[in-house]
């Protein structure tokens, strides 16, 4: 499955049951809601695919693993239920990679933001560069990262996502987020990356299916509810993006 246009890129090649899906976007690596769509259905599609034993997600380039969400749709959105629809594409995804049946394995090369950083919270496991610094912003553009915070808390804990939130200016090392949990494995570049995530998806793919989703639902006790929390959540923040303060932020970052 291959989509290109003006909201981005995404492919998805399958070889020896790895489903290897990549994003991009030219405004590095960040989320329209329609690349957000595409990216759910295709995980819910590979879901259900019997050929699939393990997802390995991953974005275009070298420098940046995802922006967040997309700057230019952000000072679009003009209601709270434009702010809704737009801020439910990150819930939906989070959702999906929670939900789904196989292992999803994120090969972050470079840094990630907001959004970026809540999708690698709903990996299972996660490979980082010493490149791969990490940051939550939205406190400072006058919203806050209210969708993905139970995924980031529960991968790092509340204490480590209040630092990051409270100080929305500052870099988190690589090494700070291995440590903290978010990544599993960090690693010194995308030459030993690319090495390491291809011997930890084959092995992880050799073993049985069955025994792999069973563990997915084990791994993911408890966050049944996510599925009505992270549109409560997605809710808050499309009428904080509203706000004149946000409006004036966002035209701050934009130049």
């Amino acid at each position: 499955m291959t989509a290109k246009d003006l909201n981005g890129t995404l492919t998805t090649k399958v070889k020896n049951k790895i489903a290897t899906i990549t994003f991009g976007h030219p405004a590095s690596n960040s989320f329209p809601r329609a690349l957000l769509d595409a990216l759910t259905t295709e995980i819910d599609s590979l879901s259900t695919n019997n050929d699939v034993s393990v997802i390995l997600l991953q974005s275009e380039g070298e420098k940046v693993f995802c922006a967040g969400a997309s700057f230019d749709e952000l000072l679009a959105v003009q209601n709270a239920d434009q702010g809704l629809h737009f801020f439910s594409g990150f819930a939906n995804l989070i959702n999906s990679m929670r939900s789904c049946s196989k292992i999803i394995v994120g090969r972050i090369q470079g840094k990630a933001v907001g959004g970026g950083v809540g999708i690698i919270s709903a990996c299972d496991y996660a490979f980082g560069t010493e490149n791969s610094a990490v940051k939550l912003s939205e406190i400072a553009i006058g919203i806050g990262p209210f969708v993905i915070e139970p995924a980031v808390s529960r991968r790092i804990g509340k204490t480590a996502m209040t630092e990051m939130t409270l100080t929305p200016d500052q870099w988190k090392t690589a090494q700070w987020a291995h440590q903290k949990g978010l990544f599993a494995e960090v690693v010194t570049d995308i030459e030993q990356l690319d090495q390491s995530v291809e011997n930890f998806t084959s092995k992880l793919a050799s073993y049985h299916p069955e025994a792999l989703a069973e563990m997915k639902k084990v791994l993911w006790e408890g966050t049944e509810h996510w599925d009505s929390l992270l549109i409560e959540r997605a809710q808050i923040t499309g009428r904080l993006v509203l706000s004149d303060f946000t409006k004036k932020a966002l035209e701050q970052f934009k130049k």
